[in-house]
């Protein structure tokens, strides 16, 4: 069982939010710096996209995992054990560069390993999220939370570029930056209470864990349109792989674009999510969730079209379709985790988000490995034409030809669960 979430949870939980931005902002610094370092240093995308494959593969396998735990286990040492063992990876990284040993495969090594990490943070946080928030508060929250998270993947990629060309093209004074926000996000975690599962000795006698992660399924059935949501998302992350893991390439060969204009139009990006997210955060709640999700998907696609028209080096215009595709996703991703998070039982959140988790990522080391190939046999511009028209073409059908339109009824849903 787990107590409903009260006035002093709530306000915890900005604490909380605060300090974990701090490690996002370290996080996005470094995720930056070792994709454009990958980039440079092999001029390969299918290197790029092996990079990628190598970061969603832990996330297929150990989201289920990371879920049952979640829901089991202490969730503010979980969240404290993740971050520490992040910062000690990024200290062996800076070693490795430190001591000049730093062969490709061995930061591909380093970098899966934190892809291993995020499997396990990402579903705590969400399980973390109705754990401490009002239910009606939740959108408003998580419109709050894509706020401040756009705002840091718009510093983040911009103040990474700086860095990287003050430092000479140098990643070591980076990887340092990402272990101090490490220690500043530790500090709000040690003074407050993040509620966790309570169960009695006979549940965690008669539970066994892969008993837990099938309970976990079978809650994802009982929800109508669910499964044709989670359906929906791993599709779509499937069809932009080429777009988010080739763009440093896309810059770099055709448009013979450096760091800085790459962070120039990433930022495009994050401005849109800071949009959205403050639109969200004012926002209670939204009605017609799915017609939301559906129409912004689309828009996404309509968004990265501008890729193709985009004369060279017209960063500008990039940057234009990249805003649609970031203020898309900025509604996407809200009333996404709302319904994730609002649907279910608050003791089966982490399960819920780790499946979806697992099952969205599931075919995106696949679209990595396309996107790759594609890319080299047909052409990048034939590659992001091809996966536009299929992107809008796999929205369509999906809302035609599933029941992903119940989830509309959301309350309805909940109300029959809480029953």
């Amino acid at each position: 069982m787990m107590e409903l979430a009260t006035k002093k949870t709530y306000k915890n939980f900005y604490y909380f939010l605060i300090g974990q931005q701090f490690s996002l902002l370290g996080s996005s610094l470094v995720f930056f710096v070792i994709t454009w370092w990958i980039t440079i240093e092999t001029n390969n995308p299918i290197i790029l996209s092996m990079a990628s494959v190598l970061y969603f593969i832990p996330q297929i396998i150990f989201a289920p995992i990371a879920g049952v735990l979640s829901d089991r286990l202490n969730r503010k040492l979980i969240i404290i054990g993740i971050d520490a063992t992040q910062a000690l990876v990024t200290f062996i990284l800076f070693i490795i560069f430190w001591l000049n040993i730093t062969n490709i495969w061995v930061v591909l090594f380093v970098n899966t390993i934190r892809s291993v990490l995020q499997a396990f943070h990402v579903p705590t946080y969400h399980a973390i999220v109705p754990s401490m928030v009002p239910k009606n508060r939740l959108t408003r929250v998580n419109g709050l939370n894509s706020l401040s998270s756009s705002l840091i993947f718009l510093v983040g990629p911009i103040l990474g570029g700086s860095l990287f060309e003050l430092f000479q093209q140098q990643i070591k004074p980076i990887l340092l930056i990402d272990i101090f926000t490490f220690f500043i996000a530790l500090i709000p975690i040690l003074f407050i209470s993040i509620p966790s599962i309570k169960k009695t000795h006979l549940e965690r006698e008669n539970t066994s864990f892969f008993k837990e992660f099938k309970i976990g399924l079978m809650t994802l059935k009982t929800v109508p349109g669910l499964l044709s949501l989670i359906l929906l998302a791993t599709l779509a992350n499937f069809l932009i792989r080429p777009f988010t893991e080739l763009l440093p390439f896309f810059i770099y060969n055709i448009h013979d674009g450096i760091a800085l204009e790459l962070a120039f139009v990433g930022s495009f990006i994050s401005i849109a999510n800071l949009l959205g997210g403050f639109i969200n955060s004012l926002k209670k709640n939204w009605n017609h969730k799915t017609i939301i999700i559906m129409s912004s998907t689309i828009g996404i696609f309509i968004g990265y079209s501008f890729l193709l028209f985009a004369p060279y080096r017209f960063f500008i215009i990039m940057g234009i379709g990249l805003f649609i595709q970031g203020i898309s996703f900025s509604f996407i991703i809200n009333n996404y985790m709302t319904i994730l998070q609002s649907s279910v039982p608050h003791d089966k959140v982490g399960r819920i988000v780790s499946i979806d988790h697992a099952l969205t990522f599931a075919f995106m080391p696949l679209g990595s490995i396309i996107s790759g190939i594609l890319a080299t046999i047909i052409g990048i511009y034939n590659l992001y034409l091809l996966f536009i028209i299929l992107g809008i073409l796999m929205t369509i059908l999906v809302w035609i030809f599933t029941d992903i339109y119940k989830l509309d009824h959301i309350g309805k849903i909940e109300e029959k669960m809480l029953a």
